[in-house]
């Protein structure tokens, strides 16, 4: 064989070691112990589509209870015969990636560890479950710990297993297996993986840590206040720290007053320690001067500085100021709404004597409408019209009234004299009853004439009050005024938009206080929708005077 012969073999060879080495990526097997009848899972770090075989000649399909669950190769339960090494690999365009995984299978309740750690005494360890994958089902119901294989005292287990020891000792170092139970297709196993730790005598001091510290502190002068300085030393009491406190550089032995306690705390395994300043009463020497909580240790010495500030009480004497005058407008609003008729008559009253509305030519204060008629309703009307009205408005606060019925001259025409009368009036006052809302229906009737009549006189004084604006329509029920849907709309529009006065016969002929407060605020209202009276005609005898048109016309 020549020389050149052989430097092209040896070429060769080199090249197909090249390519295989850079397209295969292998890695030294993962060694696991587990027990027979645990659950085990095993994932590949190439997952997904992954391909697992057991690397066994010539079979390397999986052997019976190991099966493939979303890239996972599950043991459900590992078996005596699941002994042996597994190979997970994918093709891609980087090449053929593969990863071997050794198990070894035997029967002790806690599996031989896996890994050694090491832990200083006195230092609360943290340990770590490593069961991610059973965790990843979310279908565990029990984490338990044991060391040696006996139960061990845990000060809490997180959500991963995870579990915190005590401060540690020497007699504390041991095999320790972390056994979760987990339900798969409706069947409860049991799944470990143990370590071995060792703890040392080695101790760790550590360095003092303040958790939330107060910069400002908001108090009120004459009040007791508690000022808290709070330090994580460490995982042990190993560490002592001295902590004091000064007020404006000054020790606290120098004020009286003053006080501090200070305690240690464990909270997860973590120690604090804690100094509480008591002020029993705030002086104003205390405010926007640096109160210093001193932390001393031997790592390092730390302080945090605090300053006391009175409360700005802006906001709540705002808010105070705010709430009484809206609770004032209120009350205002109220009493004005509740009393506004009485204020009137009475501003009205006291107007009187300082001034004289200007004249507007009109002769009668108010026109009163009513039904006339012998029906016991309209009776009722009738003597309301005729008697108790004018001995109210006439005969005491000397109101000048056209009623008809009463004040009408005989003969005349009652179409042009309603007219003209109405348009010589201020108000048109329209007492209303059951006969003027019902009754007979027949239009040869009394009552159909009657109606028919007051009808009109409603008709001319509403359709002046709604087109002229200057007479104002005042309605007044006497003893519920029945069915308003039998009266024109104009007037029923009236009785919408500002009501009626009611009336009733009770408000005669009694001393009880209540009726008697009834009957005086309906008057008290009538004069209110009524215009005021001039101060010249305070005495009936001056508003009979122009009740005497008939006569002098004749």
């Amino acid at each position: 064989m020549s020389w050149s012969t052989l430097l092209c073999s040896l070429s060769a060879l080199l090249c197909l070691r090249f390519m295989s080495m850079a397209h295969s990526h292998r890695v030294k097997p993962d060694t696991y112990h587990v027990t027979v009848g645990h659950l085990f899972l095993l994932s590949c770090p190439f997952a997904p589509n992954v391909t697992w075989s057991r690397v066994r000649r010539p079979d390397v399909s999986l052997p019976r209870g190991v099966e493939v669950r979303d890239g996972l190769l599950g043991f459900l339960p590992v078996q005596a015969s699941h002994d042996g090494t597994y190979t997970c690999e994918r093709r891609g365009e980087a090449g053929l990636l593969a990863m071997k995984f050794r198990v070894l299978v035997s029967t002790r309740a806690c599996p031989d560890p896996l890994e050694n750690r090491t832990a200083r005494r006195g230092v609360s360890e943290l340990l770590p479950c490593k069961q991610r994958e059973i965790f990843r089902l979310k279908k565990t119901t029990n984490v338990r710990w044991m060391k040696d294989c006996r139960p061990v005292k845990v000060i809490y287990t997180d959500e991963n297993g995870n579990a915190r020891l005590p401060p540690l000792t020497n007699k504390d170092s041991g095999k320790y297996t972390c056994l979760v139970d987990v339900s798969v297709d409706g069947r409860t196993y049991t799944a470990a993986r143990s370590f071995h730790l060792t703890v040392n005598n080695d101790t760790i001091l550590s360095v003092p840590v303040l958790v939330n510290p107060q910069e400002k502190v908001v108090v009120q002068v004459g009040k007791s206040v508690e000022l808290k300085c709070k330090a994580l030393i460490g995982f042990s009491e190993v560490q002592r720290i001295l902590m004091y406190w000064t007020v404006d550089g000054k020790l606290i032995d120098d004020y009286k007053e003053l006080s501090e306690s200070w305690k240690y705390s464990q909270e997860g395994g973590r120690v604090f320690n804690e100094s509480t300043l008591s002020i029993p009463k705030v002086l104003p020497l205390f405010l926007k001067v640096p109160i210093v909580c001193h932390i001393m240790s031997s790592t390092c010495n730390k302080n945090v500085s605090m300053l006391l500030q009175e409360g700005d009480h802006t906001v709540f004497y705002i808010s105070v100021a705010f709430c009484l005058t809206t609770f004032l407008a209120l009350l205002t609003f109220a009493a004005v709404n509740l009393f506004k008729v009485n204020v009137v008559l009475a501003y009205r009253k006291l107007r009187r004597h300082f001034s004289e509305p200007a004249p507007d030519g009109k002769l009668y204060d108010g026109y009163v409408s009513f039904l006339h008629l012998d029906t016991l309703s309209s009776a009722e009307a009738a003597n309301f019209a005729l008697q108790i009205l004018p001995e109210e408005l006439e005969a005491k606060h000397g109101y000048s009234l056209y009623i008809r019925g009463r004040d009408d001259c005989p003969g005349e025409a009652f179409h042009d004299a309603v007219a003209a009368t109405i348009r010589q009036c201020r108000r048109l006052i329209i007492v209303l009853s059951q006969s003027s809302t019902g009754g007979s229906t027949a239009e040869t009737s009394p009552l159909r004439h009657d109606q028919n009549r007051q009808i009109y006189e409603q008709k001319i004084g509403i359709y002046d009050a709604l087109t002229q604006n200057d007479l104002r329509v005042i309605l007044v029920e006497i003893d519920g005024a029945g069915d308003y849907s039998r009266l024109p709309e104009s007037l029923r529009y009236i009785k919408r938009k500002q009501g009626a006065l009611k009336w009733t016969k009770d408000f005669l002929g009694t001393n009880k206080l209540t009726k008697l407060y009834s009957s005086r605020r309906f008057w008290n209202n009538l004069r209110y929708q009524m215009p005021s009276v001039p101060a010249g005609r305070n005495h009936p005898q001056q508003t009979v005077l122009v009740k005497t048109s008939c006569v002098t016309s004749e």
